[in-house]
């Protein structure tokens, strides 16, 4: 119960964030329309998952979109900020808090009441930049604001007096970098609402190439101890979920001892219903004759006497059935009235092809067993 309510409930939870911005991803939070308008612009999107593969795709033509900047670990802030110096083309920055803007964006950061409380804002009166004029109202905000003092920064988006989009002068070779505090304009669900559709083209559709990257697992924890190493799945667990499953199967034991039968010798207990051998033998006969199993038939006929004359003949059990030790000693007591066949015949002979030759087969092995009783 607890595995199956523990699916269920992966399962109605799967499709709510698959793919979060993704530009390969149609659901809802996934990037699928936008990548694909750009790329009826002219504009190639590449997706790529490691900090040092983002930093080796950009250039002076290329927008370099960080989907998750708080993500990254020292080395990966390092190598994009680098990017960010060295590339002279445009690098897009989701949501990036104090735990990244110190390496990606020196001198900027988000004021204490950094939430803006409304989604869908205006570009703001001060507002210079082209493509926030032309897009007009969008949802950059219900995420994080940003004041800096950066020369030549460009505000737009207010809320509370604090702009949603903020694009800074970077490089030694030019180019720029944008904060968003709000990835709304990118979502497939929201891109075709209010200017979002036309604001995410032309932040990211200003060079004729885009790299998109997603931080992978190993870029948001690369510092920690064995990352970057193959796991197995045992060190993948929690160390508490290894003593929860201990007691688990501490309690599995008690309980199977607490209802195991009594420890100690069989107890004999009386049957529901007693059965006359009679009746079990006739009810096994009516089987075999049901069933055609005349070969069946004869074999137990032929093994039980066998069994039977060792007995009286002084034959081991365990030669019983050997035709070598067992047909001499019973020949060797029968002295006279000897049956119509010889006991080689009755005893290991060919099965009865007909129900009147297996009658007549047990006939003789009842007359054999007689005269060595007698004899």
């Amino acid at each position: 119960m607890l595995l199956a309510a523990g699916l269920g409930l992966a399962a109605l939870n799967s499709g709510a964030r698959h793919g979060y911005l993704d530009p390969r991803s149609a659901d809802p939070y996934g990037s699928r329309a936008v990548a694909e308008l750009l790329g009826t612009r002219g504009v190639t999107t590449r997706v790529v998952t490691t900090a040092e593969e983002a930093a080796d795709a950009a250039g002076p033509d290329t927008t370099l979109l960080v989907t998750d900047p708080d993500r990254l670990g020292e080395t990966q802030l390092r190598d994009i900020r680098s990017a960010i110096d060295l590339s002279g083309g445009r690098t897009v920055l989701l949501a990036p808090s104090a735990l990244s803007l110190p390496a990606l964006a020196p001198g900027t950061r988000t004021p204490d009441d950094s939430a803006a409380p409304d989604t869908n804002l205006d570009p703001g009166s001060t507002c210079t930049l082209p493509a926030a004029t032309t897009a007009g109202r969008a949802a950059t905000g219900g995420g994080l604001r940003y004041t800096t003092g950066t020369p030549g920064a460009t505000g737009c988006y207010p809320s509370a007096g604090h702009p949603t989009l903020l694009v800074l002068p970077t490089g030694i070779r030019g180019g720029d970098t944008v904060l968003l505090g709000s990835e709304g304009i990118f979502l497939n669900k929201t891109l075709a609402k209010e200017g979002n559709a036309s604001l995410a083209l032309q932040l990211l559709g200003s060079r004729p190439h885009l790299v998109w990257y997603l931080p992978s697992l190993a870029d948001a924890n690369p510092d920690a101890e064995g990352a970057g190493e193959e796991q197995d799945f045992l060190d993948l667990i929690p160390a508490g979920w290894s003593w929860a499953l201990l007691q688990l199967f501490l309690a599995a034991a008690v309980a199977a001892l607490w209802r195991a039968h009594r420890l100690g010798p069989l107890v004999t207990e009386r049957l529901p219903v007693l059965i006359r051998a009679s009746e079990a033998t006739e009810g096994r006969a009516r089987l075999y004759r049901k069933a055609g199993a005349r070969d069946r038939a004869a074999t137990v006929l032929r093994a039980a006497t066998r069994e039977r004359l060792a007995a009286l003949v002084g034959v081991p059990a365990t030669r019983a059935h050997d035709p070598a030790t067992l047909v001499p000693a019973v020949a060797a007591r029968l002295t006279a009235g000897r049956p119509p066949q010889d006991p080689d015949t009755l005893l290991f002979g060919t099965t009865p092809t007909t129900d009147a030759a297996l009658i007549a087969l047990a006939d003789h092995l009842d007359a054999l067993e007689r005269e060595v009783r007698t004899s």
